[in-house]
């Protein structure tokens, strides 16, 4: 009895659920949202909605004209610059903005002063609606992303000189690395330059477990020295003023706490030479070197 009045005052919420569910599959969205919806869906999370492309003459037009006023300040790539100026393709007035007219409005009043760096006096921008429209549709063209990876990449990062960089790598590198050794035809095996530069820079450090895979160098290893001489080896986990972890050959980890200076830590670091050039290194000397490195092959 008790069962069957559970079951019949379950029923009433149930047929509500039903016609909730009826309604919104009967209903659906309008056919605007669900483009959008599946735009966005198939493009990422990332991404925003894309708008239509545009004419590629007024593209090219408003290149140019975005080139000569507005780049100076707000980038190559409309989003901002090392002159203080705003990233374009995240404000309002260009995301409000369909064909130029919110653009044109804004620097032809108070926006086009602000720009100028007055307050009174003839304004900087006296743009024409085409070529305000031209503009817009230059800066509509680029794709917007919540994690923005679409910044306007150099064409190549090889732009350095290799003679130079090659003198680099035998005052810095020549000690642990040759170019007829560990790094013969490293070029051919990485073919980016970009992907090159980082390797070099800093090179991959494989897993705790097992050999390093070929590319990747083996990670740090610990040897610790109990007072009583007894060592222990291994990959190195963790190191502070209390605890060192590590784990040995047969895969078991330890934790082993410090006291001052004993036991005995020794860190055996691959990439420690790497990481005390780190901060050395000038961005000619970055380009120097990875100039010289796409020659190995």
């Amino acid at each position: 009895m008790k069962q069957t009045r559970l079951l019949l005052s379950a029923i009433p919420g149930l047929a509500v659920m039903g016609l909730a569910l009826h309604l919104t599959a009967q209903d659906g969205p309008p056919p605007e949202d669900h483009e959008t919806a599946t735009r966005v869906s198939s493009a990422g999370a990332g991404l925003f909605p894309a708008r239509p492309k545009g004419d590629p003459q007024s593209i090219a037009l408003g290149k140019a004209s975005y080139s000569t006023n507005c780049a100076y300040c707000h980038g190559e790539d409309a989003r901002g610059g090392d002159n203080g100026g705003t990233n374009l393709l995240r404000a309002d007035v260009v995301m409000k903005d369909q064909n130029g007219e919110v653009l044109r409005t804004f620097l032809a009043n108070s926006g086009g002063q602000q720009h100028s760096g007055v307050r009174e006096g003839p304004q900087k921008f006296q743009f024409t609606a085409e070529q305000a429209a031209d503009i817009a549709a230059f800066i509509h063209d680029f794709k917007i992303n919540s994690r923005d990876p679409g910044r306007m990449r150099p064409p190549t990062v090889v732009v350095g000189n290799a003679q130079a960089g090659q003198a680099f790598f035998k005052a810095k590198c020549a000690a642990c690395h040759s170019a007829d050794g560990d790094l013969k035809g490293v070029a051919s095996r990485i073919t980016d330059p970009r992907s090159l530069q980082q390797t070099w820079l800093m090179p991959v450090v494989a897993g705790g477990r097992g050999g390093a895979p070929p590319g990747r160098y083996k990670p740090a290893t610990v040897t610790v020295t109990t007072p009583d001489g007894k060592k222990v080896d291994g990959v190195l986990g963790r190191l502070d003023d209390f605890i060192v972890t590590l784990t040995t050959a047969d895969g078991a980890a330890r934790s082993i706490r410090r006291d001052g200076d004993q036991p005995k830590v020794e860190v055996h670091d691959p990439m420690k030479g790497h990481r005390d050039l780190m901060p050395a290194y000038s961005d000619k000397d970055i380009h120097d070197v990875t100039a010289y490195m796409v020659t190995l092959r």
